[in-house]
């Protein structure tokens, strides 16, 4: 069903050799039946299955049967509620875990499959996924999110050396699963229209082999995003395969860029929140689909709007970053530390380094009011795919204020190093200007 062939390393045109941490991927009707050949791949003989009150029942017992059915054991662990991304549910992994196994079978997605690979990571063992819903885009990163000493931190593990996206079991997520998938991709019209300004602003790496992977996979998504609720198996694939192709185009560029940007900074400064303040959050690509409407919506805005070289001068040389750094602290609590020792060594309110990247803008300013043209739908599209699968699309819809979100997106800028809309923004003096 699926049209996608792995490529574990290629020299690109680029100039950089692209290399997967995903060693295979199995999308399609019935692939879970191939579990036993890919375990053999891997010389397993004691299989550690892990899952929790959910995915055991809908996939787990199955999978634990192919594994005993082809004479090998299976020793399982099933949470009793659906873990959260914390010290104590990894702590609980890896207590129940059985260090007599030599492979590793997680069943499920999102924090399981990161528990997973912290397990995969600390025993040198073979990980292996059996996917239980197309729900975001980190089943094939080399990292996990977890909470850590009360922060949200992604950790450096390692990806699943398999991933097994079988259909019969991806349709059977839960709606709201499903439409996080599908928001978790349409993030990628964001992040590819800003890694393209990036590149033109600031001069970092670009791919355009790379950025035209995740064009091709978010095309097909939207094409077969219709039948995604009524859970076709063209569909689920579709989505389960461009969050894959997500996943293994971060690892072939080396960064995040082609699959994320502002829309999911603004995801994760919900998060933040949450964690610090015990305010709503909700699925990271549920989060990502309203951040991706708030962002074209942005957009449109910026792209018609003409720099004004005094104004953003202006504007950069009144700014307070020691007021700005204590509205940080307020809105999004501990984690400020980390944006504002990041800005220490970024400097990117630096006048100086402000003064080059304006000139940049103003001298190619038609070409990145081309790219945004050329990358983002209007956000009426947007609106229309989300109100298609019955996404929310408004912060109020998920239990967080509307007028937070202005602050929202202002903090974006600190979130990560890089190049975003809400820093082009403040950059031509206009961060304050733009309505959600």
């Amino acid at each position: 069903m699926s049209d996608f062939v792995l490529r574990p390393s290629f020299t690109c045109t680029c100039g950089h050799t692209h290399t997967a941490t995903v060693e295979d991927v199995l999308i399609g009707k019935g692939v879970v039946s191939r579990l036993p050949e890919v375990l053999a791949r891997y010389g397993a003989r004691r299989v550690f299955v892990l899952s929790d009150h959910n995915t055991d029942r809908v996939a787990g017992e199955r999978v634990c049967a192919l594994i005993r059915d082809a004479g090998l054991t299976a020793v399982s662990f099933a949470f009793r509620e659906s873990p959260k991304p914390s010290e104590e549910y990894v702590g609980s992994a890896v207590e129940h875990y059985d260090y007599g196994c030599n492979a590793i079978v997680t069943v499920g997605s999102g924090v399981l499959c990161d528990i997973g690979k912290i397990l995969s990571a600390l025993t040198g063992h073979p990980h292996i996924v059996v996917a239980t819903a197309p729900s975001c885009d980190a089943y094939a990163a080399a990292t996990s999110s977890m909470e850590r000493d009360g922060l949200k931190a992604s950790l450096t593990t390692r990806a699943p050396h398999v991933l097994i996206g079988d259909t019969e079991i991806l349709k059977t997520a839960p709606d709201r699963m499903l439409q996080a998938g599908l928001g978790d991709m349409l993030a990628k019209y964001v992040s590819i229209c800003e890694w393209r300004i990036g590149h033109i602003i600031t001069g970092e790496y670009y791919c355009p082999v790379i950025a035209d992977m995740i064009r091709k996979a978010l095309s097909k998504c939207v094409a077969h995003g219709a039948g995604l609720m009524r859970r076709e198996d063209e569909a689920v694939a579709a989505v389960f395969e461009g969050l894959v192709i997500g996943g293994v185009a971060m690892a072939y560029a080396g960064v995040s860029r082609p699959a994320s940007g502002a829309e999911h900074y603004i995801s994760h400064v919900w998060d933040m929140r949450a964690l610090q303040f015990g305010t709503p959050a909700d699925l990271h690509g549920i989060q990502c689909g309203i951040g991706t409407l708030l962002c074209a919506r942005a957009y449109e805005q910026v792209k018609a709007m003409k720099p004004d070289r005094e104004k953003a001068l202006a504007y950069a040389a009144a700014f307070d970053y020691e007021d700005w750094k204590r509205q940080l602290r307020s809105f999004v609590g501990g984690g400020a530390e980390a944006m504002i020792a990041m800005e220490a060594k970024e400097r990117k309110y630096d006048p100086t380094l402000h003064k080059e990247r304006l000139e940049r803008i103003i001298d190619r300013w038609d070409e990145i009011c081309k790219v945004i043209g050329e990358e983002l739908p209007s956000a009426a599209e947007i609106e229309a795919i989300l109100d298609a699968v019955g996404a929310p699309k408004r912060a109020e819809s998920i239990g967080i204020d509307s007028a937070l979100v202005p602050m929202t997106f202002r903090c974006t800028k600190d979130i990560r190093d890089k190049y975003v809309l809400s820093r082009l923004c403040w950059d031509l003096g206009v961060l304050e200007e733009i309505r959600f």
